[in-house]
């Protein structure tokens, strides 16, 4: 079966922000173009709208029609601040925590994921919840249970209310920490492309777990709790 995160996933060395599936065959989707927002040319960014040269920390938008992330100035990205419906969506920058998420072991095993890392948002385009969990190979999809996500939504009502494509779950549960953050999609993805890029061997190497403590831990200092 064809990788659905292919083209993402041959990109996220490339494509990290420091802020930061659909079917095999669609010519644009949020995950074969994911990464896209973060190109170089002539090494500086440029706002894909208007074409003026970007500063590090810039805004990132959401194309509802083909799931396409895109580079934006400030005065561009405002222009979409307030807006549900139109062609974009402005990526949050805000991370919440949630210390008092109710997420037991055995919900958690239910969903029957490789790995005790991933991030759970809503399709816009596909009208339902993913769940996408980082590996050595990229962004991975899982098949997730409809029934398990149901049951901790019912337990956890600030779940209902991710902003859909744009605002993911990100789930931190390796080894002894139980972290769970509403995050920016784009800081999901710097994740994938963390580990992607940092995994050694068979277990990761001791490199790219110090890079996933820090990634967590610059998270929890950037985020206020719900």
């Amino acid at each position: 079966m064809a990788n659905p995160f292919e083209s993402v996933n041959a990109h996220l060395e490339q494509c990290l922000c420091p802020t930061s599936s659909s079917p095999a065959g669609r010519p644009e989707s949020v995950f074969r173009t994911f990464r896209r927002f973060n190109r170089a040319r002539r090494g500086k960014k440029h706002c894909e709208l208007c074409d003026i040269c970007l500063h590090e920390d810039h805004r990132h938008l959401f194309e509802i029609s083909n799931g396409r992330i895109v580079c934006a100035c400030d005065a561009c990205a405002l222009r979409f601040q307030a807006v549900n419906e139109g062609r974009f969506k402005l990526i949050p920058r805000s991370i919440r925590s949630l210390p008092e998420l109710d997420f037991d072991d055995s919900v958690w095993e239910k969903l029957a994921l490789p790995i005790n890392l991933a991030f759970f948002f809503r399709s816009s385009v596909e009208g339902k919840i993913k769940a996408i969990y980082p590996s050595p190979a990229g962004a991975t999809e899982s098949l997730l249970s409809l029934n398990a996500w149901d049951s901790l939504v019912d337990e956890n009502v600030v779940l209902a209310h991710m902003e859909p494509d744009i605002e993911a779950l990100l789930v931190d549960r390796v080894g002894t920490k139980r972290e769970y953050f509403l995050a920016p999609i784009d800081v999901c993805f710097e994740l994938v492309g963390l580990i992607r890029m940092h995994w050694r061997g068979l277990a990761g190497g001791e490199v790219v777990w110090s890079e996933v403590d820090r990634f967590f831990a610059r998270l929890q200092a950037d985020s206020r709790p719900i």
